[in-house]
């Protein structure tokens, strides 16, 4: 179970001109979306959105979370983050804007942190605080991922026989029965290549790209293997690839690069079954039982230029050449779009994505590679490989298996197996039947059939299954092989490329860190301990790692120039070298800063090391595949084991072999699947040795010796035959004796919450069980098992050194039906040969803890000893061996017990118990309990409680103390645990269990007598004192005038600066509970458990469903010495409970309405009491402010749990549950942290801060010393008090009604509030604090649903009564009215051409309103044919709205729809958006520019139009900043932004404008009018004529636009066309004049 919430809080600087956004969260399929946001490029939302899984993690990695255009890394929480955000669909563009957001991953049993309060500049530095992974670079860039799919081969069956006989019975061609496709996942694309039909052994050589931004936040990449149907495509196998493995991100790293490699895949039995139970495996969930394929591919990456013209080609002309496929259908020109990425992540990642997306499909990019490839040269040479296996003992067959005859199977990929192999490929049998052997054909992988090996190999037949066998009976429950002196072999010849020295450096960096664990587990076992010298161990453990790794350069260095190395090989191998290198260095360096006061911290860091040698040591490029083990009966697969190739291969090189090659192993077979996946169905002892086949002169050398071998007599060169069984000629006889001391926290197998526990031992082929002790989860058998004639078979050496391992099994045993299983636990024998000495240092064994698993859980600890002790053959058994004691106890019959040498030494220990009462009793076989009692044990010894008379009346007991002796082992670790049950007596004499509950650890209640001796208080201490009072008091200087605080004053001072001290401030506290260790300083609380255990719970879970009550009680342990408790009485006492709600904190309830919103109300519930604030529902918040204080009388012990629950209100129908905290106020009341009202920090009598307790600092602080028998207090002169010889200061004076008076209150509060100083019985009292407390949901265990922010205040009834309440009623918004005037514009973009001259002109106006008041926005008049972007308008606006100092909200109550049945109440940031815009008359308004001011914080305007710059909103967060709330009235110019066409900012106006806030009262008495209205009109504005409109009055707006604007143009064009006038008349008149004067002359 797990839950994604994600909070979607604002977005900024998005890209488009007066947009309306939506936001889309999306995961997975299910998708929501915000409310729409009207005009604005930076809408406020604060909307929670909440998705709830129930699927397995893997499949949760692969969800895809989205939410509205980018991609983000989540590790776990993150709060007020900024995503950035583009465009999928464009890759050159930019960033588009930014989402605010917060987002938490929850699962079961998980807190999440409350963040610390930000600084407001901080959490708007965008880029500083962007929501990306660590170390992934705020600018990526884009790249294309290259998969190359070349084949696959060793596929399965994926169709019914039946159909391939009916289609060679027509058609007479038998075909392959799989038609294989490859699809690749990456980042919420899919890629597939095309259908090979009928192929076993398929070819594409295609590739798929995907587009990506670099570095990618998806991790990984799944290729996965499908056979394509008519009905239902089925996955064949899945691989994941690890772009962290195939990359490096360092300064001398590389891009992800993989391959030509194969990747092996792993999947369910490949025998083929219409509904494969198990296809779950083949989909890349859970471990693989079976070689599946396997695939070579390769893996690309190129990061894009993204300016260059090529990168947008959208589309590819694609021709697969007919060399490729055989399918004539598949050669035709596809032509496919490619879809950009859509930028998704693993689950645990986060995406935002545009919501208008092109295309929604997945489209797949299909290029063809080049159909010749060498497979040989690029992936390596192929060699002849070698694995050899003995099966030495075979035991723990379970009964249900024993009748028949049982063979085990070994395979590495399809070799040797026999059952549901594949054959040869059709094509590949046509081709060796015509007699041609293709290249193909000689690196073909599947040789599955025997004969055919034979045929190429003459020399060895692979032998890889073991005859079968009749098993033999162990016990009643299991059987065992009889494999006594003859060992049966298996080996398997098969080819692989060679590979081997991936392998053999990840074998080197294996051990190393092997050899690492090992040690840091011996520096863990040795401070848990406390035994001496852990500096001297981890030194140690440093220096060997420092040498190890050292030594891998060393053996990396060689063998650089194999064949097959790919780019990926070499990379990594320099990485890797790098990486040792430095560690080796690091682990010097931190050797030399060993101290024993820093192991702990060095540790830590040695445990990083441990992590990355591990990332290091997986090779993600396989070569050979793993070996399976299956036991077979009948002909089926009954269960398996797999090993790793890697630990089984061979190496001259000690460091580089396997660390399991050559060594007999102890393997478990299991079924894998289904519920009881975690039981063992046989037990093999097993030698297994994988190396070349030239090699294999070695593969008998780490056997046990003793053996001859047995080969089959058949054949030539029978030397080189390897044996097909072994015989032992060499056994040793031992006696192994298993110490069975006790065991602990077993799991609870029967309904009553208990066990009847016994063990049963393994040995060889030798089986016994200790005896049945009923009814408990801590049995102490106290038994020595003696197993006599054990034979192994070897040399006595090797056995010494190496002895097999023991297995011990745990039963409940039941009176009907057979014994349940509760866990297995394993351990090895110190072993004695005949011609060594039992005695010290090594014999007898020391008793140790052994942990019992249960599966994969944890099911208890067995304390047990274990010695095997080899018997002469010439004796008849016992003579050499140590005697051993008979059995002690007539009792007991002939049980032998654990004898002194090895049970641990005893002492006397006196437990004394308080008993108090019991609480919470649920009702038994459904009658309740009425008269219990309880009986507590402790190694055989025990105590009962007085009987409780009636369980309703007083659940107190009577008597309260009693106490008993015990003989404890004097080593603490071996204390058995101490045993509570709690029983009911009912009538005739009848004993019901209640409940029970195991105290493991008694190690806690050891009773310490009080240390008498106080040292004085030295004057550093004093000075330091001194030194906080006066910061102290400055604080006090500073504070504001008091008549203006509340109690929310001091609330939100504290959230602000999450201070401990100083001032009036208030603790904010997780848990109280968490922070004073559940308040069981004086009251110890156990949960009494009924019922089964299951299986499937969290063992650091509590599992609620098995708690049947609780008991409170005060253990103290001590050595024969009786304590000096001080035992209050526990009668009932009347107590007046006094609880205060503030809110939902940041993390907002769980959605409880369809509307993603709840209608939440509290419940609080005591006793019977029960409190319902049903009618003050809070409508649709999921982060509602209560504040409110609810009075409620309780009587202790009937009424001590409060239930303080948050309901969600419904019209129709029952309200519903949202979640619910609880209280145990009998702890709090009688713990000595004195929770009953927190000390506040200050003492005052009057005002918002007023000592809420009826006992003043005074009175508290003598009752403290007098319980405690201290001296004091005594108050001195100059502000000193003195207790228990220590000298506290404070100030003496307080101030009451503005006078001065002297009082010793302040002196006592600085007692107590220092209080854990206090000698020998100081600690820490609780302070005036805030709680946050988890709100949990029975139907969701382990999930918040919320937090909610309360305390809780105690006061007894027999004291003066307390004063009134804290007023805690939240805050009534204050009503403001911001009245803006706009004076002028400049400057603004001309949008419109004039008709007649084309002169650029704008028709002005602006716009403006409150954000979230959208409704109510108010627009100027029109400046109409603005010329210059010059505007004038003295208009005024006037916007009334509630707003909340404290929190810097505006308020807003609205209906959401016309359906809703109530207001909702927002609170949005206090933001005024002004718009300029262009009118038209006929089209819409163009929008032109916008500036957004928050009025808490933004830049001062310009004085004059000219200083008004883009810097002004470029470089906000550079300029000085001011706030409206404290100028009240400021003037300026501040400019219009809008966005060009390169997503830039530019300038697109100017404003001069006046900013005016009032009070409501202020309003009122100064009115103003909206525009130039009256009352306070403001002037008409002074507006050139040409604003009005020109069809209007023609001739004033011609001789405006002709006149003014041309009139030394039409000057010069009046005076050029007189010139050319005059020239004219000149030209014309010239002729007449001249003829004229021609006739003068001639009459002269």
């Amino acid at each position: 179970v797990c839950v994604i919430s994600v909070t979607v809080i604002e977005a900024r600087q998005l890209v488009g001109l007066n947009m309306d956004p939506v936001v889309c969260v999306e995961i997975g399929e299910e998708k929501k979306y915000t409310s729409m946001k009207e005009s604005t490029n930076c809408p406020y939302y604060n909307e929670y959105f909440v998705f709830d899984f129930h699927v397995p993690p893997d499949v949760m990695f692969d969800k895809i979370l989205k939410i509205s255009v980018s991609r983000l890394s989540l590790q776990h929480q993150f709060h007020h983050k900024w995503a950035m955000l583009s465009d999928p669909d464009d890759i050159t563009a930019g960033c588009k804007g930014y989402v605010k957001c917060d987002i938490a991953v929850v699962g079961k049993g998980d807190n999440i942190k409350t963040p610390h309060k930000a600084n407001e500049t901080d959490e708007n530095d965008i880029e500083g605080n962007l929501l990306l992974p660590e170390g992934v670079p705020s600018e990526r860039q884009w790249a294309r991922f290259y998969v190359k799919i070349y084949r696959a081969e060793g596929l399965p069956k994926m169709n019914t026989s039946i159909m391939a006989n009916v289609k060679k019975a027509f058609i007479g061609e038998n075909r392959d029965l799989v038609d294989p496709y490859v699809l690749v996942q990456f980042a919420g694309q899919k890629g597939k290549t095309s259908v090979q039909k009928s192929s076993y052994e398929p070819i594409w050589n295609e590739q798929v790209i995907f587009t990506e931004m670099f570095p990618p936040l998806c991790r990984r990449l799944k290729v996965q293997i499908r056979d394509s149907d008519k009905v239902n495509d089925v996955a064949i196998g899945t691989h994941f690839i690890d772009l962290r493995k195939i990359a490096n991100d360092g300064d001398k790293g590389f891009l992800p690069t993989m391959g030509p490699a194969w990747v092996n895949m792993y999947g369910s039995t490949r025998n083929y079954t219409l509904m494969d139970e198990h296809q779950d495996l083949n989909e890349g969930l859970g471990e693989g039982v079976s070689f599946r394929a396997r695939l070579l591919i390769s893996i690309t990456v190129e990061i894009l230029d993204t300016s260059s013209a090529e990168i947008m080609t959208a589309l590819w002309e694609i021709t697969r050449p007919s060399s490729v496929s055989s399918d004539k259908k598949s050669q035709k020109k596809h032509t496919v779009f490619i879809s950009h990425s859509t930028m998704s992540v693993p689950f645990s990642r986060v995406t935002f994505y545009v919501i208008n997306k092109i295309n929604d499909s997945y489209l797949d990019v299909i290029l063809t590679l080049k159909a010749l490839f060498f497979y040989q040269s690029a992936t390596g040479k192929m060699e002849e490989f070698f694995l050899f296996g003995s099966f030495l003992e075979a035991t723990m067959i379970d009964r249900k298996i024993g009748d028949k005859a049982i063979s085990f199977e070994v395979t590495i990929g399809n070799y040797g197996n026999q059952i549901d192999g594949v054959s040869k490929s059709a094509s590949a049998k046509k081709k060796k039947e015509g007699g041609g052997e293709s290249e193909e054909e000689e690196t073909e992988l599947i040789h599955n059939s025997s004969d055919e090996e034979a045929e190429d190999d003459g020399d060895l037949t692979s032998v890889p299954s073991t005859p079968p066998m009749k098993p033999v009976i162990t016990d009643r429950n299991y059987f065992h092989l009889p494999y006594f002196e003859k060992k049966p072999c298996i080996y398997i010849k098969s080819w692989w490329q060679d590979q081997r020295r991936r392998l053999y450096n990840s074998n080197i960096m294996d051990k190393i860190a092997d050899k690492l664990e090992e040690g840091l587990n011996d520096v863990q076992e040795i401070i848990k301990t406390e035994k001496a010298y852990p500096e001297r161990r981890l030194r140690g453990v440093l220096e060997e790692l420092s040498t190890s790794c050292s030594r891998f350069v060393t053996l990396a260095n060689k063998d650089q120039n194999l064949s097959g190395r790919t780019k990926l090989d070499k990379e990594r191998l320099k990485s890797c070298m790098r990486e040792l290198e430095s560690m080796a260095q690091q682990a010097k360096t931190i050797r030399s800063q060993v101290k024993r006061n820093t192991v702990r911290d060095k540790l830590k860091l040695v445990f990083n090391f441990l992590h990355r040698l591990r990332f290091l040591a997986d090779e993600p490029q396989h070569s050979i595949p793993d070996v399976f083990i299956w036991m077979i009966s009948n002909n089926k697969r009954i269960a398996y084991a797999r090993i790793p190739s890697k630990d089984i291969l061979y190496s001259i090189v000690d460091e580089e072999m396997g660390k399991d090659c050559g060594k007999v192993k102890a393997v478990f077979l299991r079924k894998g699947f289904g519920p009881a996946g975690w039981t063992v169905q046989a037990k093999l002892e097993m030698y297994l040795w994988l190396g070349l086949n030239k090699q294999r002169k070695d593969f008998l050398s780490g056997l046990p010796s003793g053996f001859e071998e047995n080969k089959a007599t058949k054949g030539i060169g029978i030397q080189a035959v390897p044996p097909i069984s072994l015989v032992y000629n060499m056994k040793q006889v031992f006696q192994l004796r298993a110490h069975m001391y006790q065991a602990r926290s077993l799991f609870a197998a029967d309904n009553s919450g208990l066990s009847d526990p016994f063990a049963r031992v393994f040995f060889s082929t030798h089986s016994q069980v200790t005896e049945v002790l009923s009814e408990t989860l801590c049995p102490t058998w106290d038994q020595l098992l003696v197993f006599d004639n054990v034979e192994l078979y070897g040399e006595a050496g090797e056995l010494r050194d190496d002895p097999p391992i023991i297995v011990i099994e745990l039963y409940d045993q039941d009176t009907v039906g057979k014994a349940e299983f509760i866990g297995r636990t394993f351990a090895k024998p110190l072993t004695k040969m005949v011609d060594e000495h039992y005695g010290p240092p090594r014999f007898p064994p020391q008793l140790e803890y052994y942990q019992i698993y249960r599966g994969n859980c944890a099911a208890g600890d067995l304390l047990a000893a274990f010695e095997l002790l080899q018997v002469q053959a010439v004796h008849s058994g016992r003579a050499a061996l140590p005697p051993i004691d008979g059995p002690t106890d007539s009792d007991r019959g002939p049980i032998l017990p654990v004898p002194l040498g090895i049970r641990p030494v005893l002492s006397r220990y006196r437990i004394e118990v308080l008993f108090w009462g019991l609480r919470d009793l649920k009702r038994i076989n459904l009658a309740q309990v009425d008269r219990p009692r309880v009986d507590i044990e402790c190694a055989g010894k025990g105590v009962q409680s007085a009987l409780i008379q009636n369980y309703k009346k007083n659940p107190n007991f009577s008597t309260l103390v009693k106490w008993f002796e015990v003989d404890l082992p004097e080593n603490e670790l071996l204390h058995p645990p101490l045993n509570i049950r709690v029983v009911d007596c009912r009538a005739f004499g009848r004993y019901t269990l209640v409940g029970s509950h195991a105290v493991t650890s008694l190690r806690k209640f050891i009773y310490s007598p009080p240390d008498k001796t106080a040292n004085n208080w030295d004057e550093k201490e004093k000075e330091k004192k001194k030194k906080k009072k006066k910061k102290g008091e400055e604080v006090d200087e500073e504070e504001p005038d008091e008549s203006m605080l509340d109690w929310w004053s001091k609330y939100f001072a504290s959230i602000e600066t999450m201070m401990e001290v100083g001032g009036t401030l208030i603790r904010l506290i997780y848990s109280l509970e968490s922070e004073f260790g559940n308040f069981e300083d004086w009251l110890h609380t156990f949960n009494l458990f009924r019922g089964k255990a299951g299986d499937d719970i969290d063992h650091n879970v509590v599992d609620d469903d098995r708690i049947v009550g609780r008991f409170k009680v005060r253990i103290y342990k001590s050595i024969k010495q009786a304590s000096e408790m001080t035992i209050p009485h526990n009668d009932p006492i009347n107590v007046l409970i006094r609880i205060y709600i503030i809110r939902v904190s940041e993390f907002n309830l769980h959605p409880a309405d369809i509307n993603g919103k709840a209608d939440p109300y509290i419940v609080i519930r005591l006793g019977k009491s029960e409190i319902r604030d049903k009618e003050n529902y809070i409508s649709k918040q999921l982060n509602p402010v209560f504040g409110k204080s609810f009075n409620i009388e309780a009587t202790f012990p009937m009424e001590s749990m409060l239930t303080v629950a948050v309901y969600d209100w419904d019209l129709v129908g029952t309200d519903d549950l949202i979640g619910e905290t609880k209280i145990d106020l009998e702890n709090r009341y009688y713990s000595k942290h004195r929770a009953t009202c927190g000390i506040a920090s200050n003492y005052s009598v009057h005002g918002y801060n007023v000592w809420r307790d009826p006992q003043k600092p005074t009175q508290i602080l003598a009752k403290l010393c007098k319980e405690a028998k201290l001296d004091g207090p005594h108050y001195g002169p100059g502000g000193k008090v003195k207790v228990a010889n220590r000298i506290f200061l404070g100030p003496t004076e307080i101030e009451d009604e503005s006078l001065k008076k002297q009082t010793e209150e302040h002196l006592a509060l600085t007692v107590l509030r220092h209080w854990e100083e206090i000698p020998r019985v100081g600690c820490k009292l609780i302070p005036e604090h805030v709680e946050t407390r988890p709100l949990l949901n029975p139907d969701k265990p382990g999930i918040e649903q919320g937090r909610i922010e309360m305390w809780v205040d105690m006061f007894p009834m027999d004291v003066p009564a307390p004063g009134p309440a804290i007023d805690i009623s939240p805050r009534k918004p204050k009503r403001y009215e911001l009245r803006v005037i706009i004076w002028n514009t400049d400057e603004v973009i001309l949008e419109d051409d004039d008709y007649f001259t084309g002169e650029k002109s704008s028709d002005i106006f602006v716009r403006g309103w409150l954000k979230g008041q959208q409704e109510d926005k108010q627009d100027t008049d029109v400046h109409y044919h603005s010329l210059t972007g010059e505007g004038n308008f003295n208009w005024r606006f006037v916007f009334p709205f509630d707003y909340l100092m404290a929190e810097e909200k505006i308020v807003i109550s609205k209906k959401e729809s016309m359906f809703s049945w109530d207001e909702t109440e927002y609170k949005i940031p206090a933001r005024l958006t002004l718009q300029v815009w262009d009118a038209d008359h006929f089209s819409a308004d163009d929008f032109l520019g916008a500036i957004e001011l928050d009025l808490n914080k933004f830049p001062r305007g310009a004085k004059t139009a000219k200083q008004c710059s883009l810097n002004m909103v470029l470089k906000e967060h550079e300029l000085p900043t001011i706030s409206i709330f404290k100028q009240k009235r400021v003037k300026g110019w501040w400019p219009f932004v809008a966005r060009d066409e390169n997503d830039e900012f530019e300038l697109t106006g100017k404003v001069e404008a006046e900013l005016h806030l009032l009070t409501a009262e202020e309003a009122e008495k100064n009115p103003v009018g909206l525009g130039r209205n009256e009352p306070e009109p403001l002037e008409k504005p002074n507006r050139p004529d040409t604003t009005f409109l020109w069809f209007l009055s023609p001739l004033k707006a011609i001789r405006y636009l002709i006149c003014n604007r041309y009139k030394w143009l039409i000057i010069k064009i009046v005076l050029a066309l007189l010139l050319l006038i005059m020239v004219g008349l000149f030209l014309y008149s010239m002729p007449g004049y001249l003829i004229v004067g021609l006739d003068f002359v001639v009459i002269v």
